[in-house]
């Protein structure tokens, strides 16, 4: 089992920036590609950002790209998600997700074997 655990949510102004974070206990945190998604209301939950095992390879949704940044620390255990000029379409409730390592990194929610409880991410405009 995987245990995750997002922290970082929060109210924020048009333009302002957020950084998520997300820790994992259990079984070895190098084992998973780490996953970033979130779901506004009344939409599907959607794939943000991706990191592989060793942080060396990453993928993002095209809605993101260029303002969000994903990084793991493999020491602490940790996948953060940096949030740079936020707009009122970012307001969502934020997941990380994990799926066994299998060399690429998948956006497909039906792919990720572990979820954590969500935090919220709130844009004013």
């Amino acid at each position: 089992q995987v245990q995750l655990v997002e922290s970082g949510g929060g109210l924020v102004q048009t333009g302002g920036t957020l950084r998520l974070s997300c820790a994992s206990s259990g079984r070895t945190f190098t084992s998973y590609t780490m996953g970033w998604f979130r779901r506004a209301p009344g939409k599907d939950r959607e794939f943000i950002a991706g990191v592989s095992w060793n942080g060396h390879r990453t993928s993002y949704a095209d809605s993101v790209k260029g303002r969000f940044t994903i990084s793991r620390d493999n020491i602490k255990n940790t996948v953060d998600l940096q949030m740079n000029n936020l707009t009122p379409e970012d307001t969502a409730t934020y997941y990380c997700a994990a799926h066994f390592n299998l060399g690429i990194i998948k956006s497909d929610a039906l792919e990720y074997e572990y979820w954590g409880q969500g935090t919220q991410v709130t844009v004013a405009s």
